[in-house]
């Protein structure tokens, strides 16, 4: 004779599970609409190069000694101009709860060109009343996006970022974060800029 089997332990782990659910869930969407409330903007850029060269705090290319024009020249000349920094958007949180997105996309406009676009595959967890950085690695060749521009203009564009001549040059970039909200994935754009001149970009 088999014995009656007793449903309450599976029914409280049963209702147990349902109630974390139902907990994360709710976190979930809590995090997500706090992250709506967000503010961004681009706080400051770091380690520029160009061509290999360190250009952080160049603003002219008589600056340059020997060695590094050289490397300049011979970068134009094989009509190949990497650009890379490391761009630093800052997430400012005001509300008094944890604001979070699970990824991120990106599009850097320089001079209102489109230069690139990434994306950013990391969750990103913000604490009340406070600010996260979040740094994104910038990797672009002038020659690719500058297709059909002499060589001089392409060189006075790269100088131009880092203040040459005075000439104001503005950077936005348009982000795409994604929250979760019951299961399903939300993206909205967000436009970001930053205008630099003499003196370059903001260092960090």
């Amino acid at each position: 004779m088999h014995r009656p089997l007793n449903t309450l332990p599976v029914l409280l782990l049963l209702g147990l599970a349902l109630l974390t659910q139902s907990c994360s869930l709710l976190r979930e969407a809590n995090e997500a609409k706090t992250f709506a409330r967000c503010r961004f903007r681009l706080e400051s850029v770091s380690s520029i190069r160009l061509a290999g060269i360190d250009v952080q705090n160049v603003t002219s290319r008589n600056q340059l000694n020997l060695i590094d024009a050289g490397r300049l020249s011979l970068a134009l000349a094989n009509r190949s101009l990497p650009l890379t920094f490391r761009l630093h958007l800052e997430a400012q949180n005001p509300n008094a709860s944890v604001a979070a997105m699970s990824q991120m996309s990106w599009t850097l406009f320089i001079d209102q060109l489109e230069m690139l676009s990434g994306e950013l595959g990391e969750r990103v967890e913000i604490a009340p009343n406070s600010s996260s950085i979040i740094p994104l690695d910038i990797s672009v060749d002038l020659f690719q996006v500058l297709s059909g521009q002499s060589v001089e203009t392409i060189a006075n564009f790269a100088f131009n970022l880092a203040g040459e001549g005075g000439k104001p040059a503005r950077m936005m970039l348009r982000i795409k974060p994604t929250v979760q909200i019951l299961g399903s994935k939300f993206s909205y754009p967000i436009d970001v800029g930053l205008t630099f001149s003499e003196g370059g970009m903001m260092p960090r």
